[in-house]
């Protein structure tokens, strides 16, 4: 087996126009699959149109494992020292702690594999482009369940889900977290701050708790959930939060990757088939099911009404707003 000292010769990978070195292709990234760096530069070359249309001119956090997942996991949110001059960057401020970073942006396939030689296995977007970076353009349903609470919870609210959103006349694009929960996209217009953005999330959730309340908290503080519901964490629309993208590969040993499903396929599906090894054949035959993501989008203002109800209704927001 590889190891994190291993000197197995470097390749080279054409990557459209440009060029990427990988070195130590043969070290062993997923101990429970032996699946190795290369095998991970690979796996995102194979979805090579779906991971750039879900990073693209997004800041991006790396979250880089430089001895596998054996060793220590880097969250890396300003770009390594190095980088060829073609990767760009888009520079975020951070105004608590007076302090800027100029985060990975993605515009092109070779970017995401330059990033896998730099040791990334996770890649976690804002939910706002460069463009603007205060203005998201991505509203973000995370189906988190508790410890206690299983995967036929987490598609029984699914199906909550889709009932409000088709409701809303927003389109939703689900997939799997990677992990044991889901997460559902909807593209919105970019005219509001992340606190807005929150505060319609929250709506949301609070909608979604009514319609299931026996499967379902809102409730802020994770030591008050109930252990066998799940969690809709609106807190995921804050500024600075970020989950794993459509398509990226998760760090945990079997490489499961956060993969776009079918709402039709949700009572079926079984998240932890969908691995590195496995998703690159379905990306072949069905493309990127979240191709359409760009061209359905949706004004927030129905869920801000709601949120000015709750609120003249009492309903507080215990973890407050974040803009």
């Amino acid at each position: 087996m590889a190891t994190g000292k291993d000197k197995s010769p470097a390749v080279e990978l054409e990557v459209g126009d440009r060029t990427v070195r990988i070195s130590h292709p043969e070290r062993v990234y997923f101990p429970a699959t032996g699946a190795t760096k290369l095998d991970l530069a690979n796996y995102y070359l194979s979805v090579g149109d779906g991971i750039v249309r879900a990073l693209r001119e997004r800041p991006c956090m790396m979250h880089r494992f430089p001895d596998g997942l054996s060793g220590e996991k880097v969250h890396q949110k300003r770009l390594p020292h190095g980088a060829p001059d073609w990767v760009q960057t888009v520079r975020v401020t951070f105004p608590r702690y007076n302090r800027h970073a100029d985060e990975l942006c993605v515009t092109h396939p070779a970017d995401v594999i330059w990033a896998v030689q730099m040791s990334t296995v996770e890649f976690h977007p804002w939910n706002s482009r460069r463009a603007d970076v205060e203005r998201p353009d991505e509203w973000r349903i995370d189906l988190d369940p508790m410890p206690d609470c299983g995967f036929d919870t987490v598609r029984r609210v699914a199906g909550v889900v889709h009932e409000v959103l088709d409701e809303l006349g927003a389109t939703g694009w689900p997939k799997t977290s990677g992990g044991s929960g889901m997460h559902v996209y909807v593209r919105i217009r970019p005219d509001w701050g992340f606190g807005d953005v929150r505060r319609a999330a929250l709506a949301f959730a609070r909608e979604v708790e009514r319609r299931a309340p026996k499967d379902v908290t809102t409730t802020w503080w994770r030591k008050d959930r109930d252990p066998r519901k799940l969690f809709v964490d609106y807190n995921q629309n804050a500024r600075d939060h970020t989950i794993a993208s459509a398509y990226s590969v998760r760090g945990v040993p079997d490489a499961t990757v956060s993969t776009p499903v079918t709402w039709d396929e949700i009572d079926d599906v079984d998240p932890h088939e969908f691995t590195i090894a496995t998703v690159p054949e379905r990306f072949a035959t069905l493309g990127d099911l979240h191709a359409g993501i760009d061209d359905a989008v949706f004004t927030l203002e129905p869920l801000l009404e709601w949120a000015d109800r709750d609120e003249a209704e009492g309903e507080s927001d215990p973890g407050g707003a974040e803009d």
